[in-house]
């Protein structure tokens, strides 16, 4: 495929008015570009900030159970001007404190969006308030964050004295991105514009490409995290998941040694299915959107070609077929050669983040 013809990149850069990628030196390829936010940081503003739990119900593999998500909603300061609200959600083993996470929502307030971090069932922030653990499709959980967050929207624009509501948008980096997008699919009304950064939309593809042996260090340090949160559930987990997730003293072995074999013993069967394969396949968005043509609310895919963890074939595919489609042009691409996993690491700073509160200013409805 020509440059001239790379899934109308230029135009709609041009669009938002942003000069396409570079990576910046020192964090130069694929691998340098992801791991940038864990050896760096940025020095960041203070946030108008405060904390909201949302109740959800048990898993679906529970009678009982269920509990409290935390979020914390930021706000623009010294402000009398307010662009809408962004639901912001984190990827695998993440937590609204993820340095990524951050500084993206920190450049939406700097553009005038109240920003709404959720914290998914069993990350950090609200291990201790829910039991249990995400999964790629977690509807039951997002579904009540999603009409908290209109109301939330709402209350705003009665607080900045809007005539017309302020739009809620989504934004989910990696695996964010994925559960915003199933969620989004059972309504396409819960969001009135969504960004997918670096998310996979083909689950089965994208865990053949973690367990790559140039990933193995990648899958270890994800896998430690799931671990942990997942032991460490202070509402307690069956003996057949702690048996598997802990080290046998006879062998020195652990049943789970990697992230398929984590969501076939742990994610799917809490989430109602009887396997990792029949969890890949009903969990993936690609297939219902591919094949169902489910609506969606206007979206953009943010995806680059060297990333190490998702591969770019589903999303090109799914772009291809969005563009013979009635009605799906409205749904945008944009593919970068170099960038890694949710890195972007520009000249100016993330160019992700600046495409992100770009996108979300040119679908303003206000």
């Amino acid at each position: 495929m020509g440059a001239k013809d790379n899934f109308k990149r230029e135009d709609l850069l041009s669009e938002l008015g942003i000069s396409p990628f570079k990576e910046r030196i020192p964090w130069i390829g694929p691998d340098l570009q992801t791991l940038r936010d864990t050896f760096a940081s940025d020095e960041l503003p203070d946030v108008n900030s405060s904390e909201i739990r949302i109740k959800v119900p048990p898993l679906k593999s529970r009678k009982t159970g269920g509990g409290l998500l935390v979020a914390y909603l930021d706000k623009p300061t010294n402000s009398l001007h307010i662009n809408g609200l962004v639901l912001l959600l984190h990827g695998l083993g993440g937590s609204s404190r993820r340095r990524g996470l951050t500084r993206m929502a920190n450049a939406l307030v700097q553009s005038n969006f109240a920003v709404l971090k959720l914290n998914l069932r069993g990350s950090d922030p609200c291990r201790e308030f829910v039991d249990g653990t995400y999964a790629a499709e977690c509807n039951s959980d997002l579904i009540p964050v999603l009409r908290r967050a209109r109301e939330i929207s709402y209350q705003l624009t009665n607080d900045y004295q809007f005539s017309n509501n302020i739009p809620l948008f989504g934004a989910g980096i990696s695996l964010g991105g994925t559960i915003l997008l199933n969620a989004c699919m059972s309504d396409k009304t819960l969001l009135d514009g969504l960004v997918c950064i670096s998310s996979p939309l083909d689950l089965n593809e994208c865990s053949s490409s973690i367990e790559r042996p140039r990933n193995f260090i990648y899958q270890k340090w994800l896998l430690n995290r799931l671990i942990r949160q997942t032991l460490e559930d202070p509402f307690g987990i069956e003996e057949r998941e702690k048996n598997a997730l802990v080290i046998n003293k006879r062998d020195k072995k652990r049943e789970i040694n990697n992230i398929r074999s984590f969501d076939n013993l742990i994610t799917a069967p809490r989430w109602g299915y009887k396997n990792v394969e029949e969890y890949y396949a009903n969990a993936s968005p690609f297939f219902s959107l591919i094949e169902n043509e489910k609506p969606i609310p206007k979206t953009l895919f943010i995806q680059s070609k060297d990333d190490p963890w998702v591969p770019f074939l589903a999303a090109e595919k799914l772009m291809n077929k969005f563009k013979f489609s009635n009605g799906k042009n409205f749904n945008k691409f944009i593919f970068t050669e170099k960038g890694g996993h949710n890195g972007f690491h520009g000249i100016e700073g993330c160019w992700g983040d600046k495409v992100v509160c770009k996108w979300f200013l040119s679908l303003k409805t206000i």
